[in-house]
């Protein structure tokens, strides 16, 4: 899944190379971890810019202008190193280290993020999980023991989470991302079907199926329509 649209954002605390990353190349980079883990995984040690973007879907010189925003020189006609390149796009993307972070919203979209077994391989670790179902709280979500979203402040003064998931609906999300921010949250994923603000110094992402959905039913709507008007 991936995230789309951004309210905000804040560059303190990244490196200078991390800051010179237009954000284009920043959401293409997780698409290259994963294209060259997956290639690392079939025995594959070298790969060229050619080979890499017909298979990522960009153009060679695309790729090539993406690495030399991380530091990495192009090299037309020798290829790259596939380990080396998993290193250092891990470590622009902050991945060296594990990030542990809170969910909100134990619904089934949230026991679904519980479950994903992706957050862990990946370094992501849901360290809390809260909702405001009475039904639920001290129920057990996966490893995780639900907690009173009313509780999520007192809580996250311990965990010290920076980021944080909102699965909660639309009706909820606004309170609910500003509780994460009054408990130190800066950086967060919204799955709830609506656009919050949020102040300076915060990100939030926000994932919207739906909307996702529709963009797909468009390409649909006119291959379907294509195909009939050629019939």
């Amino acid at each position: 899944m991936t995230p789309t649209g951004r309210q905000s954002r804040d560059e303190e605390g990244l490196n200078g190379a991390e800051r010179m990353v237009p954000e284009p190349t920043v959401l293409r980079l997780p698409l290259y971890l994963q294209a060259l883990r997956e290639l690392q995984a079939d025995g594959l040690s070298v790969v060229s810019s050619e080979d890499f973007g017909a298979q990522v879907d960009a153009t060679a010189a695309q790729f090539r202008k993406d690495l030399s925003y991380i530091g990495v020189p192009g090299r037309p006609g020798v290829g790259y190193d596939v380990n080396a390149l998993i290193d250092r796009i891990a470590e622009v993307l902050g991945l060296v280290a594990s990030h542990d972070l809170i969910l909100a919203g134990a619904g089934r979209l949230g026991a679904a993020l519980c479950s994903y077994p992706g957050f862990a391989t990946q370094g992501f670790r849901i360290a809390a999980v809260f909702d405001s179902d009475p039904a639920k709280i001290g129920q057990k979500l996966g490893e995780t023991v639900i907690r009173d979203i009313a509780d999520l402040p007192r809580v996250n003064s311990n965990l010290r989470c920076r980021m944080g998931i909102v699965a909660v609906p639309a009706e909820a999300a606004k309170d609910v991302v500003q509780s994460m921010v009054d408990s130190g949250v800066r950086w967060i994923l919204n799955f709830a079907p609506a656009r919050v603000a949020v102040p300076k110094g915060v990100m939030i992402r926000q994932v919207d199926l739906t909307h996702q959905l529709e963009i797909l039913s468009y390409y649909m709507t006119v291959a379907v329509n294509g195909a009939s008007a050629e019939a």
